[in-house]
């Protein structure tokens, strides 16, 4: 199954190990093959967050594991322009998608969302949700996602990585991994833009994993919180007592850097 993933394994700027088994993340469960499902289900996932909208979640619904509870998180709420499915809708007329998206555009576009992963209300009442979960162990193992696991799980994933202390370099090369796990999802919807007339080109450069996409969040969470357990704190409602018993739960301070493990 594409980008799925465990979130933990890599080393804090303590010296801590982030424990793994605990929090994953993935493209919409809709995308379980028969012969993947089995692996899915040897996790043990409590509780899967899922960070679509309404209209995604009714196009490809979650295939769950066995026992797993379906917490809806939707990020981008009511938001409509450049959401999945106004993009959708662009994309299925390949000339006002060009006219629309083209050049520049769609790089602003999501530089905008990112932003607004920060920003709107909806989106730190659903990763608010998403990391109160992460904190309750009953409802551990978790995974989050969103449809490819790329922009706003890419987000959930780095901020918590951040508020881990995972150094910003590691949670950077965590975010852009996920332009090699989406491509087989991305290459067929090009080849299908295509044979609509289209240049394949714009579905590339629309679904591309960029830094400054990630750098865009961070920024403003610099520039509103200042830092991020002031987003914790203030943006999420997690406050430091909340962030310290997630840190208790996902770090292992006996567990240095060894071999396998991602720096």
């Amino acid at each position: 199954m594409p980008n799925l993933r465990d979130v933990g394994g890599f080393v804090t700027r303590r010296g801590a190990r982030v424990r793994t088994g605990l929090v994953y993340r993935s493209t919409a469960l809709a995308r379980i093959a028969d012969a993947d499902a089995g692996a899915v289900a040897a996790l043990g996932i409590r509780t899967v967050f899922d960070l679509r909208t309404e209209g995604e979640r009714r196009s490809a619904p979650d295939r769950l594991p066995p026992g797993a509870r379906h917490v809806v998180a939707d990020v981008i709420g009511d938001k409509l322009e450049g959401s999945p499915v106004q993009m959708l809708d662009l994309l299925a007329r390949p000339g006002v998608a060009e006219r629309e998206l083209g050049g520049d555009r769609g790089r602003a576009l999501w530089i905008g969302h990112y932003r607004d992963f920060v920003r709107l209300e909806s989106a730190r009442a659903a990763y608010a949700s998403l990391f109160r979960g992460v904190a309750a162990q009953e409802r551990r193992p978790v995974l989050f996602h969103c449809s490819t696991g790329k922009d706003r799980t890419g987000w959930a994933a780095a901020a918590l990585l951040l508020l881990l202390e995972v150094p910003y370099a590691e949670v950077m090369g965590d975010y852009l991994a996920s332009a090699r796990y989406v491509e087989p999802i991305i290459a067929p919807f090009a080849d299908e833009y295509a044979a609509r007339g289209g240049d394949p080109a714009l579905i590339h450069q629309l679904f591309a994993t960029l830094p400054e996409y990630l750098d865009a969040s961070r920024d403003e969470v610099r520039r509103t919180y200042g830092d991020i357990e002031g987003y914790f704190a203030v943006g999420l409602g997690i406050d430091a007592a909340a962030q310290a018993t997630i840190r208790d739960a996902l770090l292992d301070p006996g567990r240095t850097a060894q071999t396998g493990d991602r720096r």
